[in-house]
């Protein structure tokens, strides 16, 4: 999936674009007599794919909570001097992608609270499902709202829940949200994660000496020199403070429902999740791919960064050479100025340029991690052949994606997604390839072995593990 800045950037508010976005990452940190906000810091510089339009960080000494976030890179919102006024041992920090109509600091996490009980700060990864239901409610019972964001709604809930305990108020709280989450809780002295009954979004647990870890992704454990003790079970509550850390199991969905686009793209190939590790289980993806089609060609190449993995695998088990055929400009960023109407076509070299002593003449497999619009395929196609490709055989490590998310990837209509309105030959023509493969949702799910019903895989099949609200699924539907 070619991306706008690093893996997570996509589909936006520019119609050319054609790929998927994560909605952010949270990390948080119990580390007394450790610079907690520093290494908040690393901890997001590790999660910046998840989200690249803001940042914040929380830090508590106790007896307050500091707050300082903005627009940007996580490079871009902290300095040096930022983070150095920062005094405390508890921390959680957050980024974040949005669309155009919340591009603003309102929507900009974490988000800090009074409350009966103290302060309170929350970050949260994921999209609810039943939230006009919820807002519609807390309304009539008088509150009000900065913003629009599932955030609010949820330190609200917990508000209003057990004065006298904060573990149990959660847990009212989360009788009552329904949708994929991942949320960190820090007052004054404790930090709390929290995961959805079903593990949609992720959250793992580490540990670094006397201090403990949460994060969206093992990577930024690694990173800020933690060892990674498990993830959080789906519908789990970890509570760690002065004591260390306990876990209650508050509620069990129906199933394990794991996002499974974590694995094809969202998550960084580093991390493990769930059990697996995201590198190898992309190589495998690679290697499925290569036994589900096998095709006579001279190389295979990778869209970078995120099709690297799978296309290794295919070559593996193909035996066709890999090679890098594509290389990628590192060094766009957030703040990309997009190539005006009359010079469209520069905006996918300006991000990939084709190397054409090694494709000129050849037999090429393209690999990449999925094919939403099909806009930027048919570009790099076209960029291939004009780089004297004989023959393109496009090849993705994930089925058709068909269906809308509801549980925070950026998949609005069905009318964005080209599988959903075009047969498997029409978007082969479309795009210009002479052969297309998607892997197949029964072979992606083999590679899980005996936890293959573990996961979520409604963008492909249409199977939502939680119940969408019949006014948001006609909101997504075809727009005729």
């Amino acid at each position: 999936m070619v991306d706008g800045y690093n893996s997570g950037y996509g589909l936006g508010e520019d119609p050319e674009e054609d790929q998927l976005r994560e909605e952010c990452g949270v990390f948080g940190i119990y580390g007394p007599g450790l610079d907690v906000a520093r290494l908040t810091y690393y901890g997001l510089y590790a999660l910046q794919h998840r989200g690249q339009e803001s940042a914040g960080i929380a830090v508590s000494d106790g007896k307050k909570i500091q707050l300082q976030k903005n627009m940007g890179l996580v490079s871009e919102v902290f300095s040096e001097e930022k983070l150095t006024i920062f005094q405390g041992h508890l921390a959680i920090g957050h980024v974040r992608y949005s669309t155009t109509a919340t591009n603003n600091l309102l929507y900009a996490q974490p988000f800090v609270f009074h409350s009966p009980k103290g302060m309170l700060a929350l970050a949260h990864n994921g999209n609810l499902t039943n939230i006009d239901e919820i807002r519609s409610f807390l309304y009539s019972t008088g509150s009000v709202f900065q913003s629009t964001s599932d955030s609010e709604i949820i330190v609200n809930l917990i508000a209003r829940h057990n004065q006298n305990n904060s573990v149990e108020a959660i847990k009212e709280s989360m009788a009552e949200i329904k949708g994929a989450y991942s949320i960190l809780l820090l007052n004054e002295n404790k930090l709390i994660g929290i995961r959805d009954p079903y593990g949609i979004r992720p959250l793992c647990l580490g540990r670094r000496g006397n201090a403990y870890v949460l994060a969206s992704e093992s990577c930024a454990l690694d990173t800020v020199g933690a060892e990674f003790i498990r993830d959080v079970e789906p519908g789990e509550i970890v509570v760690i403070d002065e004591s260390g850390v306990t876990g209650c199991k508050a509620f069990q969905g129906s199933r394990k429902a794991h996002c499974v686009f974590e694995y094809i793209y969202f998550a960084r190939a580093d991390s493990i999740m769930d059990g697996f590790k995201v590198n190898q289980i992309r190589r495998e993806m690679g290697r499925q791919l290569a036994r589900e089609y096998p095709v006579m060609a001279d190389i295979v190449i990778p869209v970078p960064d995120s099709g690297i993995a799978a296309a290794r695998g295919f070559a593996a088990e193909s035996g066709i050479p890999f090679e890098e055929g594509l290389m990628k400009n590192r060094y766009i960023g957030r703040t990309f100025i997009k190539p005006s109407q009359s010079i469209r076509d520069l905006g996918v070299r300006l991000k990939l340029n084709p190397i054409r002593d090694v494709l000129d003449g050849k037999r090429v497999v393209i690999v990449d991690d999925s094919i939403i619009r099909g806009t930027t395929s048919g570009k790099l196609v076209k960029m291939l052949r004009e780089s004297g490709v004989k023959v393109v055989h496009f090849c993705t490590s994930s089925p058709p994606v068909i269906k809308p998310c509801y549980y925070g990837i950026d998949i609005s209509t069905e009318k964005e997604l080209i599988a959903c309105r075009k047969p498997l030959k029409e978007i082969r023509e479309y795009i210009g390839a002479d052969g297309l493969h998607y892997l197949s949702l029964e072979g992606l799910l083999e590679i899980f072995g005996e936890a293959k019903d573990n996961f979520c895989t409604a963008c492909f099949s249409g199977d939502y593990p939680v119940e969408i609200p019949q006014a948001h699924a006609q909101d997504k539907q075809i727009l005729e």
